[in-house]
């Protein structure tokens, strides 16, 4: 455990089987959590739950919400039985709402499967206390980027920071039987612009990311891309680390990032 400045991750949680058929993927998790002090306490922050105001759970035993159908029965029966941290999401909000943000606290929110499918395999004892905050309905990346700046100061503490969602999130763009489609090259190259972007620390042109090639394609909806506008904020001026295994079912990025 660490209380100096702890990193900041954004991963692309994929599909909920993921656990099951990206090995790739769940490497880099791994490495990613080995690379990262052991934390005092954990920030999720997830493309699955959003609010009108950024919401934090005060759940003592956050439940593992299985929010999603279609997929093997033995991802029903997963749990992540981590203990809560409501002492964090007290102080998260309280971030927010010093710089004027309207909070609010959810008594029992549990973990979605964009949060404690990443976690399973990064801390598979589940002995890590966390919190999950959501997302702000109809915020737009400068929202998010600001709510992650404020929430920065939260890393000096020993937390960990991680924001889940996708580099690319089109169905359109998928193929459930596990082939490449040619939209894989529309995914390849829209997440080889971010990477770019990243690397350059070009904040205005990821916050204009719907004007990049295949931007506003890639993302029909942002709830997948924000999270990592909650991660680019939280990380302060720092590069990150790239990990870019294969895509999963063609044209949904797995790629990861970690800002120390």
């Amino acid at each position: 455990m660490t209380t100096s400045n702890m990193p900041v991750v954004f991963i692309s949680h994929g599909a909920p089987d993921a656990l099951l058929h990206a090995p790739d993927a769940l490497a880099d998790w791994r490495e990613i959590s080995q690379r990262c002090p052991k934390p005092a306490a954990i920030l999720m922050i997830s493309a699955h739950w959003e609010e009108q105001y950024p919401s934090a759970s005060l759940a003592e035993s956050p439940a593992t919400i299985h929010d999603f159908s279609g997929f093997s029965p033995e991802l029903h029966r997963m749990t992540y039985p981590a203990p809560g941290a409501p002492a964090l999401a007290r102080r998260a909000v309280g971030l927010l709402s010093e710089t004027g943000v309207i909070t609010e606290l959810n008594p029992n929110r549990g973990l979605d499967h964009g949060a404690w499918i990443p976690l399973s395999v990064m801390y598979p004892q589940a002995d890590i206390p966390v919190t999950q905050l959501s997302l702000i309905h109809n915020g737009g990346p400068i929202t998010h980027f600001e709510l992650g700046r404020a929430l920065a100061p939260l890393r000096q503490g020993g937390v960990l920071i991680i924001a889940t969602g996708s580099i690319t999130h089109n169905f359109g763009w998928l193929d459930w039987s596990k082939a490449a489609p040619a939209s894989m090259l529309k995914a390849q190259k829209f997440s080889d612009w971010v990477a770019e972007q990243l690397s350059k620390r070009n904040i205005p042109a990821l916050l204009a990311y719907r004007s990049a090639p295949y931007g506003a394609e890639a993302h029909p909806t942002e709830e997948h891309f924000l999270p990592l506008f909650v991660a680019l904020g939280a990380a302060g001026g720092a590069t990150p680390a790239h990990y870019h295994p294969n895509f999963a079912y063609g044209g949904l990025a797995m790629d990861a990032y970690l800002w120390r």
